[in-house]
Formats: C-alpha cells, sequence, structure tokens
C-alpha cells in the first residue's frame, strides 16, 4: 500500500511539477500563445486520465494506510501531533483536489473552445486563459509542498 501511495503521489506531483517548470516556461518562449494553448492543452488531455487515478489511488491507499496507523484516533481527532498533521494533510489535499477540478473542468474545456476558434480566437481571453492556468498551476505546487510537508511531519512523529 505504502509503495502504491507514493507512486501515485510522484505521478501526481511530478506531472504538475513537469508542466509548471519544463512544458510552460519553453513554450511560452517558442511559441504564439495560440500555439502555446495548443501544446499545452495536448500535454495536459494526456495527463487528466493519468493525474485522476492518481487521485483515486492516493485516497484508497492513504485511507487504508491511516485505518491501520496505532497514532490514528478518529476523524476530526487532534490529540497527538500525528492526527493534528494527517488532519491538516486531508484539508490541503481536500484543497487541491478542488483545484485541479476547477483547472480540469473549467479552464481545460475554456482552452479547447477557444482553439477551436483557430485564427478567430480572442488574444485577450487566450491571455487570460494562460495567466489563470499559471495561477492554478502555481497554487496546486504550493498546496502538493504543504502536503509533502504535512507528511514529513507525520512520519516524524
Amino acid at each position: 500500500m505504502y509503495w502504491l501511495h507514493m507512486l501515485a503521489t510522484v505521478t501526481w506531483i511530478g506531472s504538475l511539477v513537469s508542466i509548471y517548470v519544463l512544458i510552460l516556461p519553453i513554450s511560452g518562449r517558442a511559441l504564439k500563445p495560440v500555439d502555446e494553448l495548443s501544446l499545452v492543452g495536448g500535454v495536459q488531455k494526456r495527463l487528466e486520465p493519468i493525474a485522476w487515478f492518481s487521485v483515486s489511488l492516493l485516497i484508497v491507499t492513504g485511507l487504508f494506510q491511516m485505518s491501520v496507523n496505532p497514532h490514528y484516533n478518529g476523524f476530526l481527532s487532534t490529540s497527538n501531533q500525528w492526527s493534528l498533521a494527517i488532519l491538516t494533510k486531508h484539508i490541503l489535499v481536500a484543497c487541491l483536489v478542488t483545484v485541479s477540478a476547477v483547472h480540469t473542468w473549467e479552464v481545460l474545456p475554456s482552452m479547447r473552445r477557444e482553439l477551436m476558434r483557430k485564427e478567430r480566437a480572442d488574444p485577450q481571453k487566450i491571455e487570460k486563459l494562460r495567466r489563470r492556468e499559471w495561477l492554478l498551476l502555481r497554487v496546486s505546487l504550493v498546496l502538493a509542498a504543504l502536503i509533502l510537508l504535512a507528511t514529513a511531519v507525520m512520519r516524524s512523529s
């Protein structure tokens, strides 16, 4: 279970880091905005099912690991450092899932609709979508880092 949990974590967070650190900076400098949107939209369309499968796997394996942990004292318990860290982690994961859902079911479809217009695409709308995507990815990475920090606190207690 632990191995599957770590694999899903690396896959999900790794895909976020790859897009933010590798793809967006390079595509932003090398491509026209509409072409960048097309590339990023294509990459994310490929990553969406992988990321959501990873999220599902994280939830299943995480709940199992939590239920067998001797520090677990019940839902919403803050009786020890481990319980407080796991509660914090769950809140952060819920926030990250929400941000990912907005990205998947609001921003990416808007990008696809704009790309279907091709030459008639509104440059201002494309720029707004690009900025929104960067913001959502930044927030996702901050939340992911905080989740890893909460995990480290749990592991050390």
